[in-house]
């Protein structure tokens, strides 16, 4: 049970991050969970060396036993302690994509606790590009467990105001850094397997990965359901997730037959999660998530617009699926769990 507290709101500029991080390191220090802003989502963080911390984001959250935590650290310093030791082939990730929004798997060292990576070996750690959480973690002088800062399931959050809906009286502080750059959480790949594994998509593609890991492959969890006695090494793999209160349909088409399906099945309550390209043809309200052509913008929007959705009453959002190639896969990974896997194929 969460006991209900007075969530106080900062919002960072350039004359008080100093200050602002050194206020939410003390709380960290003590124990407290506190919701940061970081490039890809905001994260519901706590320091790593207190297990009530840590269970507290679960207990907030209401998220799952079995569902691990990306640990966050601010230097190659903080790394050195939380694993057994660095792969090349995780050296090769760090040279060309840290800080910035990749996730590493690693074999775990006792320093992690069994509860941030429930009870498995490896431990997921992120060193994130974004000053304020830099700041945050270097100020707390600690590695924070910080999954999203939202109600397990719900969109994530990539704006303070996000946070303040689902957490409000739930946690002491809420640090406001703006809206985030990415918008969808950061790509996880292991290194613990024979070949560099994608787990999670993220703005960084399988793509951009292989022109320094050629070998590098996506898991098949990515577009399909994790069975319930699979383990899980990353976030985001075995629930449903990003979801809004009411049911959600993909539906994999063109354009035409996107608008065709959306108007020959329309119901009451009903709205449109579209491209830019179609809405002009909609018969139900809708709201538009990017354009079909840049997956950069429907990664930012995607959460947000769900929760907008979510906000006007719909009973049922049809989405326009997304691409399943480079920057794509994780907007349409992140919809898929979203609909439950709800998904309506039209072949023209």
């Amino acid at each position: 049970m969460v006991v209900k507290v007075k969530t106080k709101v900062i919002t960072v500029d350039k004359n008080n991050i100093k200050d602002v991080a050194n206020e939410a390191a003390e709380l960290l220090r003590n124990g407290e969970v506190v919701a940061i802003p970081t490039e890809t989502v905001y994260g519901l963080a706590a320091q790593i060396y207190s297990d009530d911390a840590v269970k507290n984001i679960f207990n907030v959250k209401g998220r799952p036993q079995d569902n691990p935590i990306i640990v966050h650290i601010s230097s190659i310093n903080m790394l050195k302690e939380l694993v057994t030791e660095i792969p090349e082939t995780a050296r090769v990730l760090m040279d060309h994509f840290w800080p910035g929004p990749l996730t590493i798997i690693f074999k775990k060292s006792k320093a992690v606790s069994d509860i941030i990576t429930c009870g498995m070996d490896t431990v997921a750690i992120r060193f994130p590009v974004n000053e304020i959480a830099q700041e945050i973690i270097t100020a707390t002088g600690i590695p924070l467990a910080a999954p999203s800062a939202n109600l397990s399931g719900k969109p994530s959050p990539t704006t303070a105001e996000h946070c303040i809906y689902d957490l409000n009286g739930k946690i002491p502080l809420i640090v406001d850094g703006g809206s985030c750059d990415v918008g969808v959480e950061s790509t996880v790949v292991s290194v613990c397997g024979s070949k560099p594994t994608i787990l999670r998509p993220g703005i960084i593609s399988l793509e951009e990965i292989k022109l320094y890991l050629p070998d590098a492959i996506v898991s098949d969890t990515v577009l399909r359901a994790v069975r319930d006695d699979e383990k899980v090494e990353s976030p985001g793999m075995k629930y449903k997730h990003y979801s809004p209160n009411c049911d959600v349909v993909l539906v994999e088409s063109n354009i035409d037959g996107f608008v065709r399906f959306v108007n020959e099945n329309a119901q009451d309550g009903d709205y449109a999660m579209c491209f830019t390209e179609e809405y002009s043809y909609l018969r139900i309200p809708y709201l538009i998530y990017g354009s079909e052509d840049d997956p950069e913008e429907q990664a930012h929007n995607i959460f947000g617009t769900l929760r907008k959705l979510e906000a006007y009453g719909a009973k049922r959002i049809l989405i326009h699926a997304p691409d399943k190639a480079g920057k794509a896969l994780a907007v349409m990974n992140r919809l898929l769990r979203a609909s439950g896997f709800n998904v309506v194929r039209i072949d023209d």
